[in-house]
């Protein structure tokens, strides 16, 4: 088990700085985790947190949530492989935005393909290549070339939905949940402790043609002089949803069922169906007040939660 979080965490960083920024090194210091575990326990903990820490950023634009952006023609469920990328559907799908479209690729490798791989396609119109690297491997059967189970699409959906961000700021984050086999995601003791602010849930299929995806508020609440980076888990001004498409359900525990341990969902039903979601954790220290003299990244002029007397 140790071995499979130290692994789930390593490969990348594209989830970082709103998003955009070159794959760390990070990922060559935990290539050497495909071996037996080495090393103390604290140290692999402290291994596993810290890759997590560094990759673990949001920053996919909303409009990537789009159904027209993610169709079964152009996204091939039958194999999120090399094959599934060369084709002229995906091709063309591609080409339609390509700047929106590499960044929801970004993202989608990076849930459902695991750390240590990556997916490329290379642009012929163009001559552009381009890289992908996995990280999450929340589809293992989708990655590995085979149909994408119903599960396999909506945990990737949550994910997607997770890691999107209004405004563009990085914030680093804690998934929690089950992926598309059922298996729990792995998170080690440091980052259970580093993440403590349950914060929201996400669930739905950017993959069926019709569904979209949902998020609820997981018991965040903010005083009035208080403010998030991440608002689309926060109750939504103005309804239904402030980070449309993404429509904003009010509370995780009226549509959705805890783990034993009630660390996660392990499913939410909304509108009739039930999909396998995520749950979202923050840290303490991204929670902003206004009036203790700092400047932050939720507060400056422009954003919503602007502080005059921190950045007047």
């Amino acid at each position: 088990m140790l071995k499979q979080t130290i692994e789930s965490r390593r490969g990348g960083g594209e989830l970082r700085a709103a998003g955009w920024v070159g794959w760390t090194t990070l990922a060559l210091m935990c290539a050497v985790a495909c071996g037996p575990a080495e090393g103390s326990y604290e140290e692999q903990e402290a291994l596993a947190s810290t890759a997590r820490e560094v990759e673990h950023g949001n920053g996919l634009n909303l409009n990537g949530l789009n159904l027209n952006g993610l169709n079964l023609n152009g996204l091939n469920l039958n194999g999120l492989n090399l094959n599934g990328l060369s084709t002229q559907d995906f091709a063309s799908w591609f080409q339609v935005d390509r700047a929106l479209r590499a960044e929801v690729m970004k993202y989608v490798v990076a849930c459902a393909v695991p750390a240590g791989e990556s997916r490329t396609f290379t642009d012929t119109s163009t001559g552009t290549s381009y890289r992908w690297d996995g990280l999450l491997g929340l589809a293992p059967s989708w990655s590995g070339g085979e149909k994408a189970t119903d599960y396999e699409q909506q945990v990737v959906s949550a994910c997607m939905a997770a890691h999107s961000n209004k405004f563009g700021i990085h914030v680093t984050i804690s998934l929690r949940g089950l992926d598309g086999a059922g298996n729990v995601l792995p998170v080690s003791l440091q980052e259970d402790t580093n993440y403590s602010v349950r914060e929201a849930c996400f669930f739905g299929n950017l993959f069926d043609g019709e569904t979209g995806v949902f998020g609820g508020n997981d018991g965040l609440t903010l005083a009035s002089n208080q403010s998030s980076p991440r608002v689309c888990g926060l109750p939504g001004v103005p309804t239904p949803s402030q980070c449309l498409p993404m429509v904003f359900v009010g509370s995780c525990s009226t549509y959705c069922t805890p783990d034993a341990t009630n660390s996660f969902y392990t499913s939410c039903s909304y509108g009739g169906k039930t999909y396998r979601p995520l749950a979202t954790r923050m840290k303490t220290t991204d929670i902003y007040t206004c009036g203790n003299g700092v400047c932050e990244s939720a507060e400056v002029a422009g954003m919503p939660s602007y502080c005059a007397a921190d950045c007047g």
